[in-house]
């Protein structure tokens, strides 16, 4: 049965469609240009404004620029894509005017990739067809040898040699459900976009045969629709560093226009609030978002259905309806909801507000910034959605100001949904109304728990507060207040369209879906991943990150930002969840994942957290304020060489009191980078307070500089670089340095061609 709801979202995704048609995409070239903070950073700017102007000369109406967001390959940007009808997109890397030049001369204009500029290349040439395989491990055929071997041994006697079709393990497509899982294969075919599920090789054998020999697309052996990923994978599926994510809240970055709602539409977008409006039941999405074990993904963790419930059923303090339940099934009129009917004869408070927390404040964490500006709308559907389960009309961002092109995009996605009726009163007919305002953030790292973030936007200083009452007891203004992060709204649309038990399905047994990290630190690849929950650590490093920069050992991970621990290396396979990170010593935070390697010291890292932790400290509270300033002046006791065993003892000490007797998350957890290298690195702090040196070579107090005379030629190239003149020799002659007079700069060191310098 159609209902109002459902005709007028049908309207408007039509109206979006033949916007699009007029437009006439489908038919074009595609220059795709990334346009992100990260990306203008690098200069994608300069590398837009090169392809306008080569437009303009060309005058070619069949060669279309589109901007997207960030595709989250931090390393490698300006990424530019080139899509052409019928062929393998093509991607290149740290694009600049000149190679902007290039690419639009050989490539768009004569058909010649330029193949030494390709991402992750160079190559030699491009396949003819790229096989993207399913790599779940739910994913397989019954037969009794694995897929990937039994589809190379039918190319070849196809005469499909590798340089003609390329065959990708990829990740999990999210293509099967519980009962047809080991029971099928799954595989991609590009540039055809098609994908295909194979139960026996018959049908594998049917598919190269009529599909890759043939040309002919086999249907009855096709998907219908997408997964949730597809369109991302049908871009970026031949990187590595992409084909083994598994996209769900980043699933348009890179892929959609973010200031086009015409283009979200046309991917599906407001389908899940449609649904949800339709069903006209805050219980049912309640349901489905405990259903599906999605948990807060600012770092808490906490049960994101569990929290929406809390916040359903709140009550403003003494104001009670009939018996004292309120049921969010009466509704007024016939079948539309309101939030202002109540049951009984009380008359009930029913204000109620809807916070998503983008005050993102890690040192080296970007994933909420990289959402904002790549796909906000899906930020927007989500809150409607979450407005309307907990019975709010109001909604608020609260964005940090330092985020200016967020702020802008998420203006603008307000904006777009206002004109097309998906924000304001009675949204699509239902007679819920809901709408989004926006309040900047000064930056305050304690403004990222909950009650500092609801005082800074009443306008009074960033400090968190004694809880109980909870914000979903007493929030905004006194009134029930919910409150997530950016990725846990950018999840929920994907819950309410593919299913709880879908969402589920791809975390751990008690952390449903996957989660955005922002990998960085001494790694090959950084960059935005997201991964399912319970992936190993050594998955993230290694198969995505590529493994550690330089050859380099690895050392350590930290997760969690500020407030998490360091992971010793030996611990690598470890899965990554809320449960297993915090049996670690550590957290999952918002999403930060830095990779440390044998050059780094675990005590100066240890320091630089608590740095940063003490500088944002707000002070309240007398075991963080005083204990994050007295943890952080033994750390620099330690580092500069007058370190003592009993201040090992004390950093203990202070780190567990701090950790029992804070006021908020920020001081119970600032102790943890302190805490786990105590455990697992003793040996480096021993070796600090007993040895007085560093064995890292990164504390400067506990370093100096020799020269080996065996291998000094006398060359001078030290004596001559040095900038206090320390050190002395005659030409062809062993030379010295004055110890007394060292600054410990290390330039020596770095100039050496004849390794005749030691950093003791």
């Amino acid at each position: 049965m159609t209902t109002k709801v459902v005709e007028q979202y049908e309207a408007l995704a039509n109206r979006a469609e033949e916007i699009l048609r007029q437009r006439a995409t489908a038919d074009k070239i595609r220059i795709q240009v990334g346009s992100a903070t990260c990306e203008h950073a690098a200069g994608s700017r300069d590398v837009l404004d090169e392809f306008r102007k080569h437009l303009a000369a060309a005058g070619r109406d069949d060669i279309l620029l589109h901007q997207t967001g960030c595709t989250g390959r931090c390393s490698r940007e300006p990424i530019v894509g080139v899509m052409v009808p019928g062929q393998m997109p093509v991607k290149y890397e740290r694009v600049d005017r000149q190679l902007a030049h290039e690419i639009f001369t050989q490539h768009v204009l004569q058909g010649r990739p330029v193949l030494e500029h390709v991402l992750d290349g160079p190559v030699e040439r491009l396949a003819r067809h790229e096989i993207l395989i399913c790599g779940s491990v739910r994913c397989g055929w019954k037969g009794p040898r694995p897929f990937q071997e039994v589809l190379a041994e039918k190319l070849s006697a196809a005469g499909l040699a590798n340089e003609d079709v390329h065959v990708v393990r990829a990740h999990c497509f999210g293509a099967c459900n519980a009962k047809e899982a080991g029971h099928f294969s799954h595989l991609m075919i590009q540039p055809d976009r098609v994908l295909y599920r194979v139960k026996d090789e018959a049908e594998l054998d049917e598919i190269i045969r009529e599909h890759l020999v043939g040309g002919r697309p086999v249907e009855r052996l096709r998907m219908p629709g997408k997964t949730i990923g597809g369109n991302f994978l049908e871009l970026y599926g031949d990187v590595a560093f992409f084909n083994r994510q598994s996209r769900v809240a980043l699933r348009h970055n890179g892929v959609i226009d973010p200031e086009s709602i015409e283009e979200y539409f046309h991917y599906h977008g407001f389908r899940a609030l449609a649904k949800v409006l339709e069903k006209n039941d805050p219980r049912w999405v309640i349901d489905e978002i405990t259903r599906s074990k999605l948990r807060g993904r600012g770092g808490g963790g906490y049960p994101t259905g569990l929290k929406w419930k809390m916040g359903n059923e709140a009550f403003s303090p003494g104001v009670h309806a009939g018996k004292g339940t309120f049921s969010p099934g009466v509704h007024a009129g016939k079948g539309t909801f309101s939030p202002g009917v109540h049951a009984g004869k009380g008359a009930a408070d029913r204000t109620r507000y809807l916070i998503c927390n983008a005050d993102e404040g890690d040192p080296g964490a970007f994933m909420d910034r990289s959402m904002l500006e790549s796909d906000p709308l899906n930020v927007v559907e989500g809150m409607i959605i979450g407005g309307f389960a907990i019975g709010a009309s109001q909604g608020f961002f609260y964005v940090r100001a330092e985020y200016p092109m967020a702020i802008r995009r998420i203006e603008r996605a307000i904006e777009l949904c206002r004109q097309w009726g998906l924000l304001g009163k009675n949204i699509l007919g239902s007679g819920f109304d809901f709408d989004l305002e926006i309040r900047l953030g000064a930056g305050a790292f304690v403004c990222g728990e909950e009650t500092a973030l609801i005082h800074s936007i009443e306008g009074e200083r960033g400090q968190p507060r004694v809880r109980p009452p909870y914000p979903t007891e007493k929030g905004l203004w006194g009134k029930p207040t919910v409150i997530n992060n950016v990725e846990t709204f950018a999840n929920v649309t994907a819950v309410v369209n593919y299913g709880a038990k879908w969402f589920a399905r791809i975390g751990s047994e008690k952390s449903g879906g996957t989660k955005v990290f922002a990998l960085a630190g001494k790694v090959q690849h950084t960059g935005l991943v997201e991964v399912p929950m319970g992936t190993t650590l050594r998955t993230v490093v290694e198969e995505i990150g590529g493994g550690v920069a330089g050859g380099r050992k690895l050392k350590a991970i930290q997760t969690g930002g500020p407030a998490g621990g360091c992971i010793p290396a030996e611990w690598i396979d470890l899965p990554v969840d809320f449960d297993s990170l915090m049996k670690a010593g550590s957290i999952m935070g918002s999403g930060g994942m830095i990779i440390l390697d044998e050059d780094d010291c675990m005590v100066d890292i240890a320091k630089y957290f608590m740095t940063f932790s003490q500088d944002e400290s707000c002070g309240k509270c007398t075991p963080c304020r005083e204990g994050t300033t007295r943890m952080l002046e033994i750390l620099e006791r330690i580092t500069s060489g007058g370190g003592t065993p009993e201040d090992l003892d004390k950093l203990k000490r202070l780190g567990l009191l701090m950790k029992r007797a804070s006021l908020c998350g920020l001081g119970r957890a600032a102790a943890n980078p302190i805490l786990s290298t105590l455990e697992h690195y003793s040996d480096e702090y021993e070796a600090h307070v007993v040895e007085r040196r560093c064995p890292a070579h990164k504390c400067k107090a506990l370093i100096h500089y020799e020269i080996d005379p065996e291998k000094c030629v006398g060359c001078t190239v030290c004596a001559r670089n040095c900038p206090v003149t320390c050190i002395s020799g005659e030409r062809k002659e062993p030379h010295l340095i004055d110890q007394s007079h060292c600054i410990k700069c290390g330039r020596c060191f770095e100039v050496c061609r004849f390794e005749a310098v030691k950093r003791m």
